[in-house]
């Protein structure tokens, strides 16, 4: 199965859409057999389900994302794990050992960092 986790650092990013980068994981019988760090495209409505399908991704591990990236997600048939927070290295400790347990999101409609991209209104009011 292959995860991709929305980063920031060495830490899980609180939003799904605006996270510098994915960290990509595959896992097979609780063994990770490859990771890879793939740069955020975008940020753009329905792009970014697209992509990460594109490549291959079956569940997204993040903070929180917006009602319509969740709903996009879905219709991509990638899985959403949200309201995760900590290190990386934690959360793939977690995940191999089916310790990883799914929280509330973490992201609020206008409270997100917005990584240098302006953001004047929050894209969660009409959708993500």
């Amino acid at each position: 199965m292959r995860f991709a986790i929305s980063t920031d650092g060495e830490f899980v990013s609180v939003h799904f859409g605006r996270c510098p980068s994915f960290t990509i994981i595959d896992l097979e019988e609780n063994v990770i057999v490859h990771t890879e760090i793939l740069d955020n495209p975008g940020h753009h409505p329905e792009f970014l389900p697209e992509f990460l399908r594109q490549k291959g991704v079956n569940c997204i591990i993040c903070g929180g994302a917006g009602e319509r990236a969740l709903s996009l997600l879905k219709n991509n048939g990638i899985n959403i794990i949200i309201g995760i927070h900590g290190k990386i290295s934690d959360i793939i400790d977690k995940l191999v050992k089916g310790e990883l347990q799914q929280g509330k999101s973490l992201c609020e409609p206008g409270a997100g960092k917005n990584y240098g991209i302006p953001k004047t209104v929050c894209e969660h009011e009409g959708g993500e």
